[in-house]
């Protein structure tokens, strides 16, 4: 479990379809206290780690998440990564609850800066990331911790206000247009929407809660 606020960043380089070395000269945040088969969020997606070095460490990669996460979209074998290392007992969830299980990938559109934050906007074609996005909801945009300003009513894109220091001390300053991002939706919806249904262990879940479901609940 994560919060979403990250700690510093590094190089991702993939040394082999299967593992990926995180390095860089900033990372003695992440390596002070980390030990074999600890979890780090990696740009949010939750990689345990298998080896420790000088410099960074070694992490194991699945076929699922190389499937599901911008690490198997990569344009070269090396860029810049968020970092956060999982939440300890006692820790400040200044954040929101990040699971580091990416539901999807969507793409930077745009930034344009104000005089107090970044208007930032993404857009994404994944529905079970989505049926998620709402005004003033919670998002995971490359692990950081963020709140929905504005969105389509389908989900298929949404602006967030970054500040000026999120900005800069992440990767979202090396973003292009077009470049791909990883996005996990607030896990407190998911259970809502999953309560709501009243659905069984292994039953179809429908595309997304509509008003009138909404309505005959009394939730409307």
């Amino acid at each position: 479990m994560f919060t979403g606020l990250v700690q510093t960043v590094g190089h991702l380089a993939v040394l082999n379809p299967e593992q990926v070395k995180i390095s860089g000269s900033a990372m003695s945040v992440i390596l002070q206290g980390l030990e074999l088969g600890d979890s780090v969020a990696v740009d949010g997606v939750c990689l345990t780690v298998t080896e420790i070095l000088d410099d960074g460490f070694v992490a194991d990669v699945s076929p699922e998440t190389v499937n599901r996460t911008t690490l198997g979209r990569a344009a070269d074998s090396a860029k810049f990564v968020n970092l956060e290392t999982s939440l300890r007992v006692g820790s400040k969830l200044g954040g929101h609850f990040v699971t580091g299980h990416v539901d999807g990938v969507g793409t930077f559109h745009s930034a344009a800066e104000s005089a107090t934050s970044w208007e930032m906007r993404f857009n994404t074609e994944s529905d079970q990331v989505a049926r998620y996005i709402l005004p003033k909801g919670s998002i995971s945009v490359n692990g950081i911790s963020l709140t929905v300003a504005n969105c389509a009513p389908d989900g298929s894109w949404f602006t967030v206000a970054v500040i000026p220091h999120t900005y800069a001390a992440t990767n979202l300053c090396e973003l292009k247009p077009g470049d791909w991002v990883n996005l996990e939706g607030d896990i407190l919806g998911k259970y809502v929407e999953r309560f709501l249904r009243g659905e069984k262990p292994g039953a179809e879940v429908p595309d997304r809660v509509s008003m009138d479901f909404l309505a005959e609940h009394g939730y409307v």
